[in-house]
């Protein structure tokens, strides 16, 4: 079973189910990331697992635990090579990502494989999350970009009254989580309640990762 199979398999235990053109798109995309990233810094270089499993299939992991509806508005704050968003526009096509990154170089490999992969769902943006204006997201998705006190005040002005943050991070999390708790007086309350999901899938290659889910 090849890697995309194994995807599959996985996202469809857990009840996403992924038909063979967006199997395609992962595959390519997955393939363009690695391209780039020979030149340009998207993803770690050191990493064992096939880049397939340790980057795309663990942001697709965030909508085994949240099923993006259509038309809900996204916001991918500090994407890089667009993870996790692109694998998630690719799993979910009618939901709408907006992908934003400081840096413009790699703001631009992302403009570069969005359009190689004909995504229509998703567009990339050279910006901070505080540089964002006049746009209410329903959620707000973070790859190991900043603390989580952090991303809960760049989420607090850009998600809707009942939005969510969610967050792919690694690690010993309470004291992150119990500082952003604390820090939610000065964000209009935001967290009022944070849960973490480990993650259990591909024996060890996710060890110590969990999805860190915040709301108001």
């Amino acid at each position: 079973m090849n890697d995309c199979e194994r995807i599959r398999e996985a996202c469809a235990a857990r009840g996403l189910l992924l038909d063979d053109r967006q199997l395609l798109l992962l595959g390519e995309y997955a393939r363009l990331l690695e391209s780039k990233n020979r030149t340009i810094n998207l993803v770690s270089r050191k990493e064992e697992a096939p880049l397939l499993i340790r980057h795309v299939f663990h942001s697709l992991l965030i909508g085994l635990f949240h099923p993006f509806r259509d038309g809900e508005k996204v916001i991918d704050i500090g994407t890089g090579g667009g993870l996790p968003g692109i694998p998630l526009a690719i799993a979910f096509p009618s939901t709408k990502f907006l992908l934003i990154d400081s840096i413009g170089k790699k703001i631009t490999a992302c403009q570069q494989m969005i359009r190689a992969l004909e995504l229509r769902n998703v567009l990339a943006k050279k910006a901070r999350a505080e540089e964002i204006r006049g746009m209410i997201f329903d959620t707000v998705l973070s790859r190991q970009v900043a603390p989580l006190g952090t991303l809960c005040g760049y989420a607090e002005k850009l998600l809707k009254p009942s939005g969510t943050l969610l967050c792919l991070k690694g690690g010993d999390l309470k004291q992150e989580i119990q500082e952003a708790i604390d820090a939610a007086g000065t964000n209009n309350g935001f967290p009022s309640e944070v849960t973490t999901l480990p993650i259990e899938a591909f024996d060890n290659c996710f060890r110590e990762k969990q999805i860190v889910i915040a709301r108001r």
